[in-house]
């Protein structure tokens, strides 16, 4: 079965951080930037983020504005541990069918896992993925979406351990990147964490196919370079 098209998002100073060291991303760029995400998540049949960027940012991931559906697009949460709290407003806003989420674990959960969350909500799955042989963790995790849960297009939004998961395991198909013109620093968070590259021909390699502007803010797209 193939898997699902993945798209990663990034909105970033103009040296690739996505928030200061003490956590303040919001907002780095633009109203306009904003808006074309909000369009981009329209167009995905899911939104994936980590669990970091739930416990740091406690986002909704809902497509807000003009053009918002009724069905919205899945919400994802990768969360080894199922350290998602009851009280986010992820968990909180997914009350029935048309505000899912999914939260997908592969690791052991915790005991209380299960008592935690309030499952009689109806719009919270939580998913215990396995890899198989030769697959690596978010392989696991997009064969499960596609499989279990019939998601075509994923757009994933962060953090930075997450974004350089994916590219590691070569499951990019397309970057979606608004940079903002300031600059934060060493100290900031960065959008990409490590990839442990040893050599510069092992890099991921990318092709920019746009460059647009949206107000004072930079958005380019790139796509693997064959």
């Amino acid at each position: 079965m193939a898997r699902p098209h993945v798209t990663l998002k990034l909105a970033t100073s103009l040296d690739g951080r996505i928030a200061t060291a003490s956590g303040e991303s919001r907002w780095i760029t633009g109203e306009l930037a904003r808006a074309e995400v909000h369009q981009m998540r329209a167009s995905h049949d899911a939104v994936l983020v980590g669990i970091g960027t739930v416990l740091a940012d406690d986002p909704e991931l809902l497509v807000r504005g003009e053009g918002a559906p009724h069905n919205q697009p899945v919400r994802v949460v990768l969360d080894r541990k199922i350290r998602i709290p009851a009280t986010s407003r992820l968990v909180q806003t997914a009350t029935d069918r048309r505000q899912r989420l999914v939260v997908i674990s592969t690791g052991d959960w915790p005991k209380d896992a299960l008592e935690r969350l309030p499952q009689s909500h109806g719009g919270i799955e939580i998913d215990l993925v396995k890899p198989g042989v030769n697959e690596g963790e978010i392989a696991a995790a997009l064969r499960v979406l596609r499989g279990d849960h019939a998601i075509k297009r994923v757009l994933v939004e962060g953090g930075g351990i997450v974004a350089a998961s994916f590219l590691a395991e070569g499951l990019v198909d397309r970057i979606e990147w608004f940079r903002a013109p300031i600059v934060l620093g060493q100290e900031g968070k960065p959008a990409i964490g490590a990839l442990a590259l040893t050599q510069l021909s092992h890099a991921p390699r990318w092709r920019r196919v746009a460059l647009r502007e949206l107000g004072p803010d930079l958005w380019e797209s790139y796509e693997r370079a064959p």
